[in-house]
């Protein structure tokens, strides 16, 4: 048997506490999935015989977890959390919510999980596997399959269905047909779930599953993102096949931040994004940070053509200068990889919606990356180099009140004015330079502008 299907001694002594009180204890759900499939875990759950109640009396440290429910945290001697839940079956639930009913035996609470791959019970001590459902089967054909009627426990929580599109991608499993039947008839109820949980599934399939593209695909095919995020329900493949190279470590080892996969989800080279995007990212209960940030990112891929990034040497200083300044110059490498990810998934062969790219959008050869490459640095020297925002400016509104200019909209102005010459000519940027406009626009001159 696999060694990392032994569970560690803090769960071992749990389980066998409960045992020495009369009481049945198994490890069930993702760990021994996980252990099943030689993927190491420390998140160990248990289910046991004994109520809630009899579980805080038999351990010294306790964390009321969801008493409702059965699940009590137990606190081993490091101090990690544990939960243990007891035997229970469902008697009534509508899509979101569950009232359970304790007094199960270990059969019918492994009877109500969602898949069979996670309705396998595992005994601490002695190894025994509990598998009524023929979870290992599935496991070792590589296939998500419904516990019992698949239209009634996605019926019981329709967050199962997304819950199986992402064990799908992060296993690389297939989905077996009478249960992908029941997750497509399910889509139209999607919407009486909270969005904050359709949010954290998003999320784990961007961090969980190595090549994302394909489970966003099934989200479309099932009818989810109709549901969900009519937004997405339409984009091109190639939008969701740049979530894949995103996915990939970055330089140096790091991940991409998650914002940037969030970003790729919406941005479109050459084209504005939607107006409602900020309202659709806040329906999906983003941050208003992460809302502002994914829709500036996305204005900026969308102010360019892939075809134009080829041809870096068409943009002058100053129209560089303009761009990153909406968009801030720390936001110059996100939109850098943001263009970078679409370019290499419209080279993967990725179609648009009329089954090819388009002449504007036409993967990058190999002069092409050459110059968006020499493009991207010469916007990162721009950034770090050339003043770009009303900060940056060598004056500041005292300088100006002494120099006559008045409070409001005069100041906003005059400043506005200062900082579009010296995007057009950094070298402008000096105090005296400055004050001369200033002047300039107070008594006219020729360097009023």
């Amino acid at each position: 048997m696999n060694t990392r299907i032994q569970p560690p001694p803090s769960i071992r002594d749990i389980c066998a506490t409960l045992e020495k009180h009369g009481h049945e204890a198994w490890c069930v759900g993702g760990a021994v999935r996980d252990a099943l499939l030689g993927i190491e875990t420390l998140d160990w759950d248990i289910a046991t015989s004994a109520h809630p109640e009899q579980v805080q009396k038999l351990f010294r440290r306790t964390v009321p977890v969801g008493l409702k429910f059965g699940t009590v945290g137990v606190l081993d001697r490091d101090g990690v959390l544990h939960e243990v839940t007891t035997f229970r079956h469902d008697v009534e639930t509508d899509g979101r919510h569950a009232v359970v009913k304790f007094g199960a035996s270990l059969e019918e609470d492994l009877a109500r999980r969602d898949f069979t791959i996670n309705a396998i019970a595992l005994h601490a001590e002695r190894l025994e596997l509990r598998d009524p459902f023929h979870g290992r089967r599935d496991l070792e054909a590589r296939i998500i399959r419904a516990v019992g009627d698949p239209s009634e426990r996605m019926r019981e929580d329709r967050l199962r269905a997304l819950r199986a599109l992402r064990f799908a991608g992060r296993f690389a499993f297939a989905i077996d047909p009478a249960t992908w039947d029941a997750i497509c008839e399910s889509a139209p109820h999607l919407g009486r779930l909270s969005m904050e949980r359709v949010k954290q599934e998003l999320e784990k399939v961007m961090e969980q599953v190595t090549a994302p593209a394909a489970t966003l695909e099934r989200y479309r095919a099932a009818g989810v993102f109709a549901a969900l995020v009519p937004a997405l329900a339409d984009a091109p493949k190639a939008r969701f096949a740049a979530i894949d190279h995103l996915a990939r470590p970055g330089l140096r080892g790091r991940p991409d931040r998650r914002s940037v996969r969030l970003a790729a989800l919406f941005a479109e080279p050459g084209k504005a994004p939607a107006r409602d995007l900020e309202k659709t990212l806040k329906h999906l209960k983003y941050s208003n940070v992460e809302a502002k940030a994914t829709v500036t990112w996305a204005e900026a891929v969308g102010a360019v053509t892939l075809d134009s990034i080829g041809r870096g040497g068409s943009f002058t200083d100053a129209e560089l200068r303009r761009r990153i300044a909406r968009v801030g110059r720390l936001a110059v490498p996100a939109v850098a990889r943001l263009l970078g990810a679409r370019a290499a998934a419209e080279a993967g062969g990725a179609a648009n919606d009329a089954g090819g790219p388009t002449a504007d959008d036409a993967p990058l050869n190999a002069d092409a990356r050459r110059a968006a490459r020499a493009l991207y640095r010469r916007a990162l020297r721009i950034a770090w180099r050339d003043p770009l925002t009303i900060a940056d400016l060598a004056v500041d509104g005292e300088d100006l009140r002494a120099a006559g200019v008045g409070a409001g909209r005069a100041m906003g102005d005059t400043l506005s004015a200062l900082l579009e010459a010296v995007l057009d000519d950094p070298a402008q940027n000096t105090r005296d330079a400055l004050l001369a406009r200033v002047a300039a626009r107070l008594h006219g001159g020729p360097s009023a502008g």
